[in-house]
């Protein structure tokens, strides 16, 4: 039997609680991104080479690419709210931990904590658009909701560098942990799971769960939006939670206060570049991969003229690789709605933490890799990388881009075939401009 509506879907109420949810994932990305502009002064602080400086932030998404699965089967389990106040209360606690730390391992040992409560913010978000809001409105409001939550990385890149500079390590960020306890009383206060008096949570038992996962993986739809989201998204985290801000000013010998105003001109185009991405997406539905390694092909000839330029490329070409750079969180968001186009409403909590572990695993390997290559060119810590020592550790992102390529393209194949076997007509539907949503109907794993 259906559970009884007593909410209106994609009304008053519906908004009310994305933004409020939308709120928290903006925290989550602020201190996600927070030490792009701390690195310099942590690696001072902790007395840290690059690759030890890299560690913070690759161990903070090794933790959080490490727990999508579970965190997607606990989602499916207890819902949205729940999982939304316990990540609060990890991010909390591990980012006034990290205000505290005078060791490098006690340091650590906070960004995990901040990565694990990261975890739970994203999908539990998505899952509240895919229940709360309509069909037509879901793709818009996925996107848009992944474009605001970079306004976490604005207020990093700007304001948390003011208070870093004013207040100092300790006191900065002392104060921006504050916000996750006014966050947690309105979460408690105004988030619900459903728009339903019963909402269809799933209770998985332990022995059950990797059967659970395999099924959910072994759809050809979830790999394809895992590889999207792989080869789409680490760009532009690598350059905005790390390295993009000790290439400006170290490698090209940009100011501080010209790349910190860079970082936030970034996410500004990716909010621009993502509505319009949106609308072509919803567009053309059958051409979502497409569009994904269209934005890829549009970030590698930038980044290539950027490092085959003899000396620091020109301030222009550098903002044109920042901007497409930039373009490839939108994209990444495509990733979740190809997921919805293959899975049943019951797994997709399970669905986007497999999906949403691709970019963050490109990510982190993205980071570390780019940190040991600038160890072995120069070993005398941050003051001792050259432009050309960055040139050839970015250039590690090249393995990634191609490696995803293939991938999406492979997966593409196999999700057609896929929908035109179990699902007759969804493809000359797409191919017709319309979307196809699962209609939730049984599991389709392979």
């Amino acid at each position: 039997m259906s559970a009884e509506q007593v909410h209106d879907i994609g009304r008053r109420r519906a908004w009310v609680i994305w933004l409020v949810a939308l709120s928290v994932y903006i925290l989550a990305v602020f201190h996600r991104s927070s030490l792009g502009v701390a690195g310099i002064i942590a690696s001072e602080r902790f007395d840290i080479s690059a690759t030890s400086l890299a560690t913070f932030t690759v161990l903070q998404l090794v933790v959080y690419a490490g727990m999508q699965v579970p965190v997607g089967v606990l989602l499916d389990r207890f819902g949205s709210r729940a999982m939304l106040l316990s990540g609060l209360v990890l991010m909390t606690v591990g980012q006034l931990a990290f205000a505290f730390a005078e060791s490098f391992p006690t340091a650590v040992a906070a960004r995990a904590a901040v990565g694990a409560g990261d975890a739970m913010i994203f999908i539990s978000v998505i899952r509240l658009v895919t229940v709360w809001f309509l069909v037509r409105q879901g793709p818009m409001v996925t996107q848009v909701t992944g474009l605001s939550g970079q306004l976490g990385a604005i207020a990093a890149a700007g304001p948390l560098a003011y208070l870093l500079h004013e207040l100092g390590w300790t006191r900065a960020f002392a104060l921006t942990s504050s916000i996750g306890l006014v966050l947690l009383v309105v979460v408690a206060l105004v988030v619900k799971d459903s728009p339903y008096r019963r909402d269809d949570v799933v209770a998985i038992k332990l022995r059950a769960l990797a059967q659970s996962v395999r099924t959910v993986w072994g759809n050809p739809g979830t790999r394809l939006g895992m590889w999207s989201h792989f080869v789409s998204q680490f760009s532009s985290t690598v350059f905005a939670l790390l390295w993009g801000y000790p290439f400006l000013v170290q490698g090209l010998g940009w100011s501080t206060g010209s790349a910190s105003t860079l970082l936030m001109a970034m996410t500004a185009w990716a909010v621009v570049s993502g509505l319009a991405l949106a609308r072509l997406v919803a567009r053309l539905p059958y051409y979502r991969s497409w569009i994904v390694v269209g934005v890829v092909v549009a970030m590698v000839v930038p980044w290539t003229a950027v490092l085959l330029w003899s000396g620091a490329a020109p301030d222009w070409l550098v903002v044109v690789m920042a901007f497409a750079t930039a373009s490839g969180g939108p994209a990444a968001m495509v990733a979740f709605d190809l997921a919805r186009s293959f899975t049943p409403a019951h797994e997709t909590g399970r669905a986007n933490g497999l999906v949403n572990v691709g970019g963050f695993t490109a990510s982190l390997l993205t980071m570390g890799l780019i940190g040991i290559v600038l160890d072995l060119s120069a070993s005398g810590g941050m003051g001792s990388y050259t432009l050309d020592d960055f040139k050839l550790a970015m250039a590690v992102q090249y393995l990634f881009w191609a490696l995803g390529v293939v991938q999406v393209l492979r997966y593409r194949r196999r999700g057609i075939a896929h929908l035109a076997r179990v699902h007759p007509g969804s493809i000359e539907q797409m191919k017709a401009g319309q979307p196809f949503v699962h209609p939730g109907i049984g599991t389709e794993g392979v």
